[in-house]
């Protein structure tokens, strides 16, 4: 390894983890995380730390590492996040802390999230309990959903000396940490254990309560001092063209959560997904991308379409990578405009259109527009649309709480127009990424210890 260019992260064979789910990274070794912590400058001003969402102490950790002392950069890592593990593996770090690491001004930066990977790996490995809570203070907060927003809320508060319990519609704890993220990104053997991390400090977590139903808003309110709502935004996009109501056409969500939570791919499923020969993955995010890879590994011919250029794609450079390895085909461009079904309903094709680039607007995104003349037929009997999500509110039936024109919970900081209640991450600012989520709970874990203190 030359002295500027990071470790490369060891992964399965590609024509192997096509065929499996299991994780596909797998880690650094203590002598590649020995090398890349030695990497580190230990700036005196770390532009790494700005770039974090949640503000890890990065060079203070990486120097741990350096010395050995694993327990110590946990402890250091856990003093900002609870869920490390995580977010070694999910994290856009090559967007966040990495951007800004001063190595990648003449070489390549930092390996930040395989360094808080390999961290977090170890602690679980060896028992490693970071975090620590203050005496009871006698105040208690509810929390509505169990995702990165919720459980890094519960953990913020619990090391305060609140009574915290979360209230999770699901029959597991992790919301789009289980039902959204493959097994081959992010094992859930690692989202349990990092909830039950949690569940040691005292954070109560009660599953299969559906909040708007079973309680509502304003029985939680008579029992807690404050409410904190990460509801998330589970609910699927879809395009509104011709033939969306056919039988094989379904949400990336939808598959997903099969898949994730219901292992719709192991033999014995109860709740199997009826697959087709031939898929496209409508969208070019990480969605889009674990869909069309986890069809992949159930042997499907699973495509990628989308309307713009590889070099607009959102989804993280590692996951399209490693999708093109597995052998997922990309068909970029390219736009849907009518699903063709038979006389039953069923998906015999698409009619798409090419696209072609324009200038960059406001957002610096490039625009598209269709090429004329340019229709003609794919054939497929399965599409899968990958078009982001919005947001659920069945939590907030008969509630007070005020929403956006585009369905959102509107907020002051993380302040609802209910001065009891509080929310943050997706049900707030639309789907986004899982450390934002986590920000958002840190956050609103600060405005509730300052409003009950």
């Amino acid at each position: 390894m030359e002295k500027n260019e990071k470790a490369k992260m060891r992964t399965q064979d590609p024509k192997v983890r096509a065929k499996n789910f299991k994780e596909v990274e797998l880690g650094f070794t203590r002598t590649q995380a020995l090398k890349e912590a030695n990497r580190c400058l230990h700036c005196a001003v770390p532009k790494c730390v700005e770039g974090c969402p949640v503000n890890i102490a990065i060079p203070d950790f990486i120097e741990q590492i350096k010395l050995g002392n694993i327990e110590k950069a946990y402890e250091i890592i856990s003093d900002s996040s609870s869920l490390a593990a995580i977010c070694g593996r999910v994290c856009p770090q090559e967007k966040q802390c990495e951007s800004k690491c001063v190595r990648g001004l003449k070489g390549e930066a930092i390996a930040i999230g395989s360094l808080e990977r390999y961290v977090a790996d170890e602690a679980i490995k060896n028992g490693f309990e970071s975090l620590k809570k203050k005496r009871r203070n006698g105040k208690k907060v509810a929390i509505v959903g169990a995702g990165p927003s919720g459980l890094t809320c519960a953990g913020d508060l619990i090391k305060e000396g609140f009574e915290v319990t979360i209230y999770e519609v699901l029959h597991q704890a992790g919301g789009v940490l289980v039902y959204g993220i493959p097994e081959f990104r992010l094992p859930k053997d690692i989202v349990k254990k990092q909830v039950e991390s949690l569940e040691k400090l005292g954070v109560k977590i009660n599953l299969n309560v559906p909040i708007g139903n079973a309680l509502t808003i304003d029985d939680l309110k008579k029992e807690y001092d404050a409410i904190y709502l990460g509801t998330g935004a589970g609910l699927p996009k879809f395009m509104g063209i011709e033939g969306e109501n056919a039988q094989g056409v379904f949400s990336a969500n939808e598959i997903l959560t099969r898949i994730n939570l219901m292992k719709a791919y192991k033999p014995d499923s109860k709740t199997p997904i009826k697959l087709g020969k031939r898929a496209y993955v409508i969208g070019g995010g990480n969605v889009a991308m674990d869909a069309v890879r986890s069809l992949r590994r159930l042997g499907v011919d699973a495509h990628i379409l989308y309307r713009r250029s590889l070099d607009e794609l959102p989804a993280r450079k590692a996951e399209v990578n490693h999708a093109q390895e597995e052998g997922v085909k990309f068909n970029l461009l390219t736009n849907p405009v009518k699903i063709l079904v038979d006389e039953n309903n069923n998906v015999t094709g698409m009619e798409v259109v090419d696209m072609v680039l324009g200038e960059p607007g406001e957002d610096g995104r490039r625009s598209v527009t269709e090429k004329p003349g340019s229709n003609h037929v794919v054939d497929c009997d399965m599409v899968v649309m990958a078009l982001g999500t919005g947001p659920n509110h069945a939590a907030l039936k008969d509630s007070k709480v005020e929403l956006s024109d585009r369905g959102l919970i509107v907020v002051n900081g993380t302040k609802t127009s209910d001065k009891k209640i509080f929310a943050g991450g997706d049900a707030v600012t639309g789907a986004a990424t899982v450390i934002l989520a986590m920000e958002a709970g840190k956050n609103a874990a600060k405005e509730i210890i300052e409003s009950l203190s």
